[in-house]
Formats: structure tokens, C-alpha cells, sequence
């Protein structure tokens, strides 16, 4: 027997390889398959099920290619229904791998389909769960994607506590969770940066599965669930509908353009640029209104989150070599239509006499001192909600990333703003965005919030709200 968390850490996302003599399954693919089937060829192993633990909204699934590729069988829960071919479960029915039995749990809360699959070994001991967005470590999933006609929040939460008392806190302790994503998902609240443990651990220190009453399991699930992010319904539906093959994507995207070619087409396109460099390489040089999101942080979520239009044409600028991996991470997301990347990437544009633009980044000491010649300073912290409540500089106006679109039109064009958040990933990709929409006077604040803290600000420019209620 064999099962291998394949874990992908800027989606926060695990997909799962089993295998058993000479058959493997594939739980929750990304949606480039071709690891899955090198591996299954390198093991002599043939794809006999794609088990889908539920329509994912964060990330599009590999599972319509890698059925076309290896002739493996889509499986999907009781009350999934797809434009393509597929095998719905009914709850308890078992699949055979190997000497391995997969039994579907029907476990409806977070979606309506979301289904569990508990393994049973060769020796009939339940060995694992994959409870896809259904139990994570630290937390279940958010009931609130799935609301349809009269169907509420409160509806999929009471479902999800029914499902996890009925279905998955019976069995055994020492079964093993193994879930679909980690910390850093949008799919919950307060994930664990563990990536499996055991079930009994998890009846001991998950909040949710300590619950006493489906009311009070509702109330602590429910309490503090921010928006999706947009693109999440639109992943949903391709999931459900089918895509595009990664293959096209790939012959469309990976498409090596001089840099005269590269501007006609942002000139004569819709074309978004986007420059996925470091933040601090790209404040140096870019090419302008470009936007900056790097790839070295969490990419593909950050792009769904701000760039509301999948059939977005992008430009992409990457540094060398990288124009295939980020083809991919934006298709992870449902992003299809990259039509060409600058070959030779800024030194490239640079070279053939192309106008570059430049954003100030200063030090967090150079924060401190504008600070002080000026108390009045405009200031914008772009980190999340959370993170602002929990701690923040007295002079500083929240203004969270997630929502730039909605809160862009109140910064004025006249005036300097510096934008800080936690390390300096979220203020640069902030700060191009604002540039690109006409804000010339932005300075980056390098480092963020974790090196303004170590600077000589006296303690008391610092608010911590909890504190401050109790004074």
C-alpha cells in the first residue's frame, strides 16, 4: 500500500497518490497532470479512479485532462452533477484498489456533494479519511459557498455537523485525516499549518469537533467568515462544466514575443502585464502599468483575488525560465488566456530602448523618520482585517488588499502615500496597482509591519485593540 500527500504550498492544497498492486487513484488533482501519470508509469501502476471530494472553488481541478489521459474514472458524491462523464457515488459504495477499498461518505456542509473517502487496508482496518474540504486540521470547511434559493449559511453548517457526527467522528482514533488543504486556504478560518493527523488528536484540540450542540457548532463556524474571494465561484463552475486542456494553454502562453512585438500587443489588446519578478527587482525597472504579483509568494490566490475577469489576456514578464511554471499557477486558478510572455524578460526591454517606470521602496527606518518630520504622514496598511485588529500603527488607515478595487477611488492622485502590510510582498503588488491607476506618489515601506515594529517608534504609536478595550 502506498499514499503520498502531494502538497503544493502557495495554493495550500494537497492532492493524494494511493496505489495497491498495480492500480493507483488519484485524490483532488491540480490541474497539471503529468506528475501523476509519470508517476503511475514510473511505479507500473495504471489510474483506475479520480475520486473528487467535492466542486472546488479555490483551485481548478486536473481531473477532465487526466481522465482523457489515463482512461481513469471520474468519481464524484452523491448529488453531483457534471457536463461530463463521470461515476456519481451513492453513500457507502466501495471502490477497489488493489486490495485497498475506497467507501464514499456522503458528507454534506461545506458543499452539497462533499463526499469523504475513508481507506480500508488489505488486512479490512480502516487505515485514513480524505475529507477533502469537509475536516481539516484545526478547522472545517466555510458552509457558506454552497447557498442556493432558500438554502443559508446556517442550513450547510447544521448539515456539516450532522455529516462529521453521523459520519467521521464515530470512526476510529487512530484513522488518519487527511485533508485537502492547509493553512493558508481561503476554505476555512483557523487551518492548521500541519498537513495530516490523527482522528482521535482532532476530536481533542478541533474546536469544531468538541461542539457540543449543533447550535453551538453553528454559531463558532459561522462567527467570522470573510467574503470569498471572487474568483471562486467562477473556479466552481469550471469544475463542474470543463475547461480548456492544459495543452492549449501552454501552446497559446508559452509564446516567446521580442519586446516591439510584446508592446504592440498591450497597446492593441486588452492585454493585462503582469510582472511576476521579486517585489523589491521590480520597483527597480518595470515596464509601465504593470502589475506586480510574485510568483514567490502566494500567486495564484492573490491573482484571483484581484484580477476579477478569468478570460483576462495577460502579458506576462517573469524572470528567466519561469514563463512555464507561471502559465501553470495562473491555470491552476482558471486563468486560460496568457498569450505571450517578454522573451529575455526587463534586461530585454531595457536593451532595446523601452521606457521603464520605477517605485520608491524605502526602509522601515526611513518610515520612521518621515514619521517624524511629518506626524501627519498618509499612511495605508494593506494587510487582512485580522491582522489590522490584532495590531496596528496608530496613524496608519486600513485599506486590506483583498478589497483595492473597491477602495481605490478614495485615494487622491495629489498626494504621497506610503503602503506597508506584513513583510513587503502585499504593499508592492498594492502599490503597482495603484500606480498603475494613476497614483504616482507611492512609496513601498520594505520589510512591512514585522520590520517597522523594530524600528525606534515609541511603543505607544502602536494600538493593540484588545488592550485598549480594557483600559
Amino acid at each position: 500500500m502506498k499514499i503520498e500527500q502531494i502538497y503544493t504550498g502557495c495554493l495550500a492544497e494537497a492532492a493524494y497518490y494511493i496505489e495497491s498492486n498495480g492500480e493507483a487513484a488519484i485524490i483532488d488533482p491540480l490541474r497539471e497532470v503529468g506528475p501523476y501519470l509519470a508517476k503511475a508509469e514510473q511505479n507500473g501502476a495504471k489510474i483506475k479512479y479520480i475520486f473528487e471530494t467535492h466542486f472546488h472553488a479555490d483551485f481548478v481541478s486536473g481531473h477532465v485532462d487526466l481522465a482523457e489521459k489515463s482512461g481513469a474514472t471520474i468519481v464524484y458524491g452523491p448529488t453531483a452533477t457534471t457536463a461530463f462523464e463521470a461515476h456519481i457515488a451513492t453513500d457507502g459504495e466501495q471502490f477497489k484498489i488493489g486490495d485497498l477499498t475506497i467507501t464514499a461518505l456522503h458528507t454534506p456542509g461545506h458543499t452539497l456533494e462533499s463526499t469523504t473517502y475513508l481507506l480500508t487496508d488489505a488486512n479490512g482496518k480502516n487505515h485514513c479519511i480524505f475529507s477533502g474540504d469537509t475536516l481539516f486540521i484545526g478547522d472545517v470547511g466555510r458552509p457558506d459557498l454552497a447557498q442556493k434559493g432558500s438554502l443559508t449559511m446556517d442550513d450547510l453548517a447544521g448539515m456539516l455537523y450532522d455529516s462529521l457526527n453521523e459520519k467521521i467522528k464515530p470512526l476510529a482514533d487512530e484513522v488518519i485525516v487527511y485533508p485537502g488543504h492547509g493553512a493558508g486556504s481561503a476554505c476555512g478560518k483557523s487551518m492548521s499549518k500541519e498537513t495530516f493527523d490523527t482522528l482521535g488528536h482532532q476530536k481533542q484540540v478541533n474546536y469544531a469537533l468538541k461542539a457540543e450542540t449543533k447550535e453551538q457548532f453553528i454559531k463558532e463556524v459561522t462567527d467570522g467568515i470573510l467574503p470569498p474571494p471572487p474568483y471562486f465561484a467562477k473556479n466552481a463552475a469550471m469544475n463542474k462544466g470543463g475547461y480548456e486542456s492544459i495543452d492549449e494553454v501552454f501552446e497559446k502562453g508559452l509564446n516567446s514575443l521580442q519586446p516591439q512585438t510584446f508592446e504592440d500587443l498591450a497597446n492593441q489588446t486588452d492585454a493585462l502585464v503582469l510582472d511576476t519578478r521579486d517585489p523589491q527587482t521590480f520597483a527597480k525597472a518595470f515596464i509601465p502599468n504593470a502589475i506586480n504579483i510574485g510568483l514567490n509568494g502566494q500567486f495564484a490566490p492573490w491573482v484571483g483575488a484581484l484580477i476579477p475577469d478569468l478570460k483576462q489576456n495577460i502579458l506576462l514578464v517573469t524572470d528567466e525560465g519561469k514563463a512555464k511554471e507561471t502559465i501553470t499557477r495562473l491555470a491552476r486558478v482558471g486563468y486560460d488566456n496568457t498569450i505571450g510572455y517578454l522573451g529575455g524578460g526587463i534586461e530585454a526591454w531595457q536593451n532595446a530602448g523601452k521606457e521603464t517606470d520605477q517605485i520608491t521602496s524605502i526602509s522601515a527606518e526611513d518610515f520612521e523618520k518621515a514619521y517624524q518630520e511629518n506626524p501627519a504622514v498618509l499612511a495605508l496598511d494593506v494587510r487582512k482585517p485580522g491582522e489590522y485588529e490584532a495590531e496596528h500603527l496608530e496613524f496608519t488607515h486600513p485599506r486590506p488588499l483583498d478589497y483595492i478595487n473597491d477602495w481605490t477611488h478614495k485615494v487622491d492622485s495629489n498626494k504621497t502615500y506610503y503602503v506597508h502590510c506584513a513583510g513587503g510582498y502585499r504593499s508592492m503588488i498594492a502599490a503597482s496597482i495603484l500606480k498603475a491607476r494613476g497614483i504616482d506618489n507611492v512609496i513601498d515601506v520594505a520589510g512591512g509591519y514585522g520590520a517597522i515594529k523594530n524600528t525606534g517608534l515609541k511603543r505607544t504609536d502602536f494600538v493593540c485593540p484588545s488592550k485598549v478595550a480594557k483600559a
